[in-house]
């Protein structure tokens, strides 16, 4: 039997999944699959597309396994945009070539919307869709701040929906100053309600985002040289750089409306439920398609529709009725999420809302009349119960619905006992039910199976957390015993190690590994052996076998730098520095040509430095009075501290003193990750405390302490662990607080994660109870790191043998590339591109 010939029109995410699906059911037995695709590049994940400014390779955002495109009966044509389809001849034309089909899928996605602004044709006028689109976009904010005279660029985005705040997040990252303008009242007018546009509004704005709701933009101003100049609203003038239009999307049907399909008077393809077109053997799929009803402006529903059309392209009946339009994103690092009826639309339904503006968080679950079932929400702030309440809409909650809003220690429900057709993870439709299944029945006992067997957690992977719980409860049900080793050469936790090497107190890994483990260590053990020594002040990092063991930061002392240079972070405590200190430092950064930040924790962070020149720039440093700022390690990074009492006519307390000395008592305590502690000196939050690992808040009355805020991928607020506490009071319960996390977190857990597993109360009982009795033995651990605190660049500046290891070339100590070529970067100077230079000499292998 001849093979059939299916032309894929479009190659996006959602054209990704259809041939993804159709090479798994083996469908290139039947058909050849032919994809054309407009862009230079293979498909790759818009979903992420802001990342592109932090990625050194945009490759790095192509979807999944690239021996796809090399698969026989499959072929990816970039650069080749369908001109026209000829449903009667089964043909289409790119390039002016005919090519023939049995079947055709369009999957041209939508394009970007521009709204009737007059002039918004100019010079630097941009939307925000594509790679390219982003591209250029940087390329034009970078010319712009270097010919600013050293302002950074100003931008304005029209729009301020998802679109339009992830637009606002890349102009912030491009070190813009930007202006979000939105024609409603809130920003995300389609996904949040307005209270919870109005904590979304205070979020974008605590990140120096300004923000106009209510306002229309009207023209585009341009200068001489016909480039954006400014933009005219019903408001404000904004002088601006750059304008761009994030106004929404519409579906490409151009394409079908040429062909005489049958098309949406408000845009795309009508399809049915198997997703199929007016035209016989013509399908639509993703933001292009007008199926069950509506458009689907979500990847997930794209994804389901390709599953669909593969089904029915191999003989299959599988029907596209709707999917779950829940959104959970991360925007200007603001978790924002949207679930079910979020708006309360149902008759009768309920709402229970949980408010907090002064720490940016907003709840609200939408419940039925009787306040049983759980109908939808919004989070905005805090989004980490997302994954564990959207597969319960629908569904009777179970508990008290404010049991899902509280903070500071209220713990939620579990997720366990979700029924078998709760949808876990909405991007690719698999219930709970499958995963148990991936467990059971195909035998998955790890994550990573899990998730190749069931695809949960592939997409977006903010349902990973549940996937996890659901897996572990399924194989604990089952009898089986859980791996929870560090790796294949310790059987035992991180937190049982550490207690291992605490009562031995042995000092060396091959000691450690001899007697209580096997082999000879990976790079998973031999760092967190070389941290847990360091931890209980078992000797310098580059002694004798703790060289060996480091991570890449730790083997030099500094950060190493996509260019292949290294930076150097000065400790400031409490940000407070002398005038002599910022001259100091300035003279080492003009003296070795480096570039300066002042970082988020109130520090100077010198960027561009070469491995040999590292004990040059420490030792000017040490002579000026500073130390390590352990920006490279596992360990305390900053206190950052409000002006308090001594400046602010608001400050109740001295936050600058109580930031100083914390950070001095705390300086080089090695931790499972690293440690960040902030002290407002009061409710005005300047130091953002609560979004801190330890956060400290001034009150009339003394000290509020807050628990467990994280940053990063999964950004916590801080919980409120005790109040009214006086200074003496205060820093005793941090110092059991932090000896505590050190002795029972697992590896790389922040404090945040590691208090949802233990639990807030437990820790309480631990430190103010001390229910465990170790009370006055976390008090002499930390008394100890305190005493035997040395600064571990001053020691490696008195040690030859430590310094031999900072050498560019181990036969060339001294030697510089002669070919290194710098540029200016906002007026200061940097590599011009990667710097190609040996690693440290430090012994690997075996200890």
């Amino acid at each position: 039997m001849s093979k059939r010939t299916l032309a894929v029109v479009g190659a996006g995410m959602v054209a990704h999944r259809l041939v993804e699906a159709l090479v798994e059911r083996g469908a290139t037995t039947e058909w050849d699959i032919e994809v054309f695709g407009e862009e230079s590049r293979p498909p790759y994940d818009r979903v992420a597309l802001t990342s592109f400014f932090t990625l050194r390779d945009p490759d790095e955002l192509l979807l999944g396994d690239r021996g796809l495109w090399r698969t026989t009966g499959v072929r990816l044509h970039r650069s080749s945009p369908v001109d026209a389809i000829d449903p009667a001849a089964g043909t289409l034309t790119t390039h002016g070539r005919r090519v023939r089909y049995d079947a055709a899928v369009l999957a041209t996605g939508s394009s970007a919307t521009v709204p009737p602004v007059r002039g918004a044709d100019a010079e630097g006028c941009f939307v925000y869709r594509t790679v390219d689109d982003v591209a250029e976009l940087r390329a034009w904010v970078n010319e712009r701040s270097g010919r600013a005279g050293g302002r950074p660029a100003r931008g304005v985005v029209v729009g301020g929906g998802l679109l339009g705040l992830e637009a606002a997040g890349a102009l912030t990252q491009l070190g813009a100053e930007t202006t979000v303008v939105e024609l409603s009242d809130r920003l995300m007018p389609l996904q949040v309600d307005a209270g919870g546009g109005e904590a979304l509004r205070r979020l974008v704005e605590e990140l120096e985002v300004r923000v106009l709701t209510g306002t229309a933009s009207t023209e585009v101003v341009t200068g001489r040289n016909g480039r954006v100049k400014a933009l005219r609203t019903d408001g404000p003038t904004l002088d601006t750089d750059v304008v761009v239009f994030a106004t929404g999307v519409r579906p490409r049907d151009e394409l079908a409306r040429a062909a005489g399909l049958e098309v949406h008077e408000r845009g795309g393809v009508l399809a049915d439920e198997a997703c199929r077109t007016s035209a016989e053997g013509v399908y639509v799929i993703g933001e292009a398609a007008h199926v069950a009803g509506r458009t689907w402006g979500l990847v997930g529903p794209g994804y389901a529709m390709a599953e669909v059309v593969a089904d029915r392209l191999l003989g299959g009946d599988a029907r596209f009725e709707g999917a779950d339009p829940s959104t959970k994103l991360k925007l200007l690092g603001v978790d924002v999420a949207s679930f079910g009826d979020a708006f309360g639309r149902t008759d009768g339904s309920l709402e229970v809302v949980y408010s907090d503006p002064v720490a940016g968080l907003y709840k609200k679950l939408v419940m039925s009349d009787d306040a049983s079932e759980l109908l939808g929400g919004v989070l905005i702030g805090d989004a980490s119960a997302y994954t564990s309440l959207r597969p319960m809409v629908g569904r009777p909650l179970g508990v008290d619905p404010t049991a899902w809003l509280l903070p500071d220690g209220v713990e939620p429900p579990g997720s366990g006992d979700l029924p078998d057709d709760a949808v876990v993870c909405s991007c690719n439709n698999v219930a709970a039910g499958q995963i148990r299944s991936a467990v059971c029945d195909a035998g998955c006992t790890d994550l990573a199976g899990v998730k190749a067997c069931s695809r949960a957690g592939t997409s977006c992977g903010s349902c990973v957390p549940l996937v996890k719980r659901l897996m572990d409860a399924e194989l604990e049900a089952a009898g089986v015993t859980i791996d929870r080793g560090l790796c294949e050469h310790f059987s035992v936790t991180r937190a049982e190690l550490y207690e291992i090497v605490r009562i031995t107190g042995l000092t060396r890994f091959s000691e450690i590994i001899g007697r209580h483990g096997t082999g000879h260590g990976c790079d998973i053990c031999r760092p967190v052996v070389a941290s847990i020594l360091a931890s209980l002040g078992r000797g310098h990092v580059l002694d004798d076998e703790n060289a060996a063991l480091q991570d890449t930061n730790d083997h030099v002392m500094a950060n190493l730098q996509k260019d292949g240079t290294y930076s150097v972070v000065p400790r400031i405590p409490g940000g407070e520095i002398t005038p002599d200190g910022l001259i100091a430092i300035g003279e080492v950064a003009r003296a070795f040509g480096l570039y300066t930040k002042i970082t988020g924790g109130q520090r100077i962070d010198l960027f561009g430095a070469r491995i040999e020149q590292l004990p040059q720039i420490w030792e000017r440093l040490v002579d000026a009075g500073f130390e390590s700022g352990h920006a490279y390690g596992k360990a305390l990074r900053t206190v950052k501290s409000c002006v308090g009492s001594t400046w602010c006519r608001y400050g109740v307390q001295d936050s600058v003193g109580l930031a100083i000395a914390l950070e001095l008592r705390y300086r080089g305590l090695r931790s499972p990750h690293k440690i960040k502690l902030g002290v407002s000196g009061c409710a005005r939050e300047c130091a953002e405390a609560r979004s801190k690992d330890i956060g400290v808040i001034a009150s009339e009355k003394g000290w509020n302490l807050y628990v467990g805020g994280n940053g990063g991928f999964t950004p916590r607020h801080a919980q409120l662990f005790a109040e009214d506490l006086t200074t003496e009071e205060l820093v005793r319960t941090i110092d059991r607080i932090l000896q505590y996390y050190v002795r029972t977190a697992d590896r790389l857990q922040r404090t945040a994660p590691w208090l949802e597993e233990v639990g807030i109360e437990h820790v309480r009982e631990v430190v103010l109870e001390d229910s465990l009795g170790i009370g006055a033995e976390l008090d002499a651990m930390m008394a100890r790191h305190v005493e035997g605190y040395e600064d571990e660049w001053a020691a490696t500046l008195r040690d030859p043998a430590k310094l031999a290891v900072f050498a560019s070339y181990v036969n060339a100590p001294g030697t510089a590339d002669p070919d290194l070529a710098y540029l200016e970067e906002r007026g200061q100077r940097r590599p011009a591109g990667p710097v190609l230079v040996a690693g440290p000499s430090i012994p690997v292998g075996k200890p």
